[in-house]
């Protein structure tokens, strides 16, 4: 198939042909091919002569050098990701989410540069600004998730990269992701975005003017809450700073992860529509409930970031949250308690439902969260949304 079929491919097929190359699935030797990339597990890669081993080089990325450098499996997996983002070079992949946010801004930062960063950025991101990009003289600046355009204001001489996540995955701001770009472009500014919300299918990020889109494969891309890795994916400018880094830092991921993430890759998209399915049933019943102070669900005609959503947006996730009117911590808790069909535990995107009680106060600092009633975050699985409704039914009635 041809580059110019494969751009013309949509979403979908996309998702079904990435990664497999004949070369990876098959060998003319034997006659044919198979349909997945075989798990390639290498550490020492052998070579027939000294002259082949000094003819390889060092800056391989698809051909065998070391096993650090990568397997077919490995490179199967980020063939198809940056399939999914029209004008990505590459992708480059992490151990987890935290791994390929902090690589990124390790990449793209120096001392004495200045970072601009979404107050409702995932916690662990703050804290790496916080502590190693502080430590080695990297200053931050946390900004409100609502700027916009004015983050034209925000920017100094020494700001090298401005750092987004929409919609945050505590709060659910949607950020106007076209019109902060465009201005960075102007400034000369980098954009990186955590993207893990979406995902590519819902929002893809370079096409909006991202230089840099970050996600948690664990989530939605694994689909099957059983293996950690994250995802860089850049454009031609961007990629050979974040591929040497990625080298430099001894970065790696291993071909039994990448298996499984290529085969929950395989079903994302059927699997992303039945989350915003649920999702939004689920968004819907909970806004009409009397103990339900607010919903805060990008897709709902209510929340205040719909119209930017309806705008950028091909649909929506299953990750939302909704706070518990007039109720305390403890009451929160017996809600939360009380659920039979949610888990409760951190991370989203799986087949399974998941229940979190969030508290963003203490992490904002740009913003002020001034909501009294208690956060609770809900992450929307698989299962008949009617069962997760009188789950959530009988979870009320423990107010």
């Amino acid at each position: 198939m041809s580059s110019s079929d494969d751009d013309d491919l949509r979403p979908a097929t996309r998702l079904v042909q990435g990664g497999r190359r004949p070369e990876w699935t098959g060998d003319p030797r034997l006659g044919g091919s198979i349909v997945n990339p075989p798990v390639w597990r290498a550490s020492t890669i052998l070579y027939d002569t000294v002259a082949d081993l000094k003819a390889r080089g060092h800056a391989t990325h698809d051909k065998l050098y070391y096993g650090r450098r990568g397997t077919p499996t490995v490179w199967a997996l980020a063939d198809a990701l940056t399939a999914l983002e029209p004008g990505a070079e590459g992708t480059l992949l992490y151990p987890s989410g935290v791994a390929a946010n902090s690589a990124g801004l390790l990449a793209l930062l120096s001392p004495g540069d200045h970072l601009l960063m979404v107050d409702s950025a995932y916690e662990p991101t703050r804290a790496f600004c916080n502590g190693m990009l502080a430590r080695m003289g990297v200053r931050t600046s946390f900004y409100d998730p609502l700027v916009g355009a004015g983050i034209a204001e925000l920017i100094e001489p020494e700001t090298r990269l401005i750092f987004l996540e929409s919609p945050g995955s505590l709060t659910f701001e949607v950020q106007d992701i076209p019109a902060i770009t465009a201005i960075a472009r102007e400034r000369g500014v980098l954009t990186m975005l955590d993207n893990t919300w979406a995902t590519p299918l819902l929002f893809p990020a370079l096409a909006h003017g991202v230089d840099v889109t970050m996600m948690s494969l664990t989530k939605y891309a694994g689909g099957h809450s059983d293996a950690m890795m994250g995802s860089l994916t850049a454009t031609k400018a961007v990629w050979p700073r974040l591929r040497q880094a990625a080298y430099q830092l001894g970065q790696a991921v291993s071909p039994d992860d990448c298996a499984l993430m290529l085969r929950g890759l395989r079903t994302l998209d059927v699997r992303m529509a039945r989350h915003g399915e649920n999702g939004l049933a689920v968004a819907n019943w909970l806004a009409g409930r009397a103990a339900v102070g607010r919903v805060l669900h990008p897709a709902l005609p209510g929340d205040r970031g719909h119209a930017l959503w309806t705008r950028d947006f091909k649909g929506t996730s299953g990750l939302f949250g909704f706070t518990l009117k007039g109720a305390d911590d403890a009451a929160r808790t017996r809600f939360v308690d009380a659920l039979a069909h949610f888990g409760i535990g951190f991370s989203w995107g799986g087949y399974e439902s998941l229940v979190v009680p969030a508290d963003p106060a203490a992490i904002r600092t740009a913003t002020r969260w001034t909501d009294p009633d208690p956060l609770v975050r809900l992450s929307i699985g698989l299962e008949d949304p009617a069962d997760l409704i009188a789950d959530l039914e009988r979870g009320l009635a423990a107010l």
